[in-house]
């Protein structure tokens, strides 16, 4: 069955010393990939409470969002089928305190320097939006 509506997803990125703040997927879609961290906005949640929220929840870090740097959709379609659709924001964010691990969805955390992504195989907008953050990012 296809989902009634888009769901809304934030994302966090966080440049932190010269390097960014990747997990990998737990669960479906992308499980597995190396991807920003984030997660869907619940109902009553404004788009930042839930961005610091999911921050904290996958990453064990406490964050305070920036400024936008991208909306996009994400839409998975079998055939004429949309499997999932979800509309994500994601935000440049300043790191204020913890020590990242992975948490609820997350196989894994890493901190990656520009030189390395190439390593972690984003997903091309992840690899867009990370390398917008690291260019807008540099005094965080």
């Amino acid at each position: 069955m296809s989902p009634a509506a888009p769901v809304v997803g934030v994302g966090g990125v966080v440049v932190r010393d010269g390097r960014v703040l990747l997990i990998r997927r737990g669960k479906a879609p992308l499980y597995g990939r190396w991807v920003v961290p984030g997660g869907t906005v619940e109902l009553g949640e404004t788009l930042e409470e839930a961005l610091v929220r999911e921050m904290e929840e996958e990453t064990s870090l406490r964050v305070e969002p920036i400024e936008v740097l991208t909306v996009f959709d994400r839409i998975e379609r079998d055939g004429e089928r949309v499997v999932y659709h979800y509309v994500i924001v994601d935000y440049l964010c300043r790191w204020l305190s913890g020590e990242a691990k992975a948490g609820s969805d997350a196989l894994d955390a890493a901190w990656a320097t520009p030189e390395q992504l190439a390593g972690y195989d984003l997903p091309p907008k992840a690899l867009e939006v990370v390398q917008d953050a690291f260019r807008r990012g540099a005094g965080l």
